[in-house]
């Protein structure tokens, strides 16, 4: 039987979630990306509910939570972890999508021992030099459209159907757009500028807990090639692509992302648990 998700809010009511299963097992968090939300995990709350206490913050400044004062990596990973805190949350499985990704990695710099194990889904190490020619073209092309009048709600089918693969999932199509048109103007303006000067590169060395690197073989803002790449720099990294599937895997596909997930949990995670 699949698990039922819940609205939830912390204590001190700074972070939205939402949560599946039984707070006693074993927890396993989901950190969405720059253009979603706690409701775009729901199907892999639901998956997961039966063997995880399942978990998907709202990033603060989105959906339930808070926002930051000053928005950057390290304040949002800074933020997990008291998020983790707050639900009393050790050795914790995390899942970090895109920006996720990225959180993850800053905050095992600081806590490299407190994950269980963590999976890095269609992500970057670095996102360049603040600076950069690109970096600037890549913030330019996603802002310039709000610069000009245009809302997020008349944003988002467009900017969705740049991220997506072949033939993506409906509803999950359907999702990601309505949690693409609610994501507040100034938390995604904010987090896209939070990108400008990422770099975790010689950090991935030192990633001592089971990873698994997923990437989508259509994915244009984290490309496969790059993904594999990074993966081979962690210590015993598992690395899966996906066929077909472009940024928003666990919208696009997720029936096989959930089967992606599972594999590493029952395999890499199952047999660390043990030794």
């Amino acid at each position: 039987m699949r698990a039922t998700s819940k609205i939830m809010t912390t204590a001190d009511r700074r972070f939205g979630y939402e949560a599946a299963g039984d707070p006693a097992r074993p927890t396993l968090v989901f950190l969405h990306g720059i253009g979603g939300a706690a409701r775009a995990w729901r199907g892999q709350l639901e998956a997961f509910g039966d063997r995880y206490h399942a978990i998907a913050w709202d990033m603060p400044g989105y959906g339930r939570s808070k926002p930051l004062t000053a928005v950057s990596i390290v304040t949002l990973a800074d933020a997990l972890q008291d998020f983790l805190a707050q639900l009393h949350a050790h050795r914790t499985i995390l899942v970090g999508h895109s920006i996720g990704g990225m959180i993850v990695q800053q905050w095992l710099t600081a806590h490299p021992k407190d994950a269980a194990a963590v999976v890095l889904a269609q992500t970057s190490p670095a996102f360049g030099k603040a600076d950069g020619d690109w970096q600037r073209s890549f913030i330019a092309a996603r802002l310039g459209p709000l610069d000009r009048g245009a809302t997020m709600a008349e944003l988002a089918p467009a900017l969705v159907k740049e991220l997506v693969g072949d033939d993506p999932d409906p509803d999950g199509l359907e999702l990601a757009r309505s949690c693409m048109a609610g994501v507040p103007e100034a938390s995604y303006r904010a987090s896209m500028l939070a990108l400008l000067g990422f770099d975790q590169r010689n950090a991935l060395k030192d990633i001592k807990v089971p990873a698994l690197v997923l990437s989508g073989s259509k994915d244009n803002n984290a490309p496969a090639p790059m993904m594999a790449k990074m993966a081979s720099y962690i210590p015993g990294a598992s690395y899966v692509e996906l066929e077909r599937a472009g940024h928003l895997v666990n919208l696009e596909q997720p029936a096989v992302f959930n089967a992606a997930l599972d594999q590493f949990l029952r395999g890499r995670v199952t047999a660390e648990a043990r030794t």
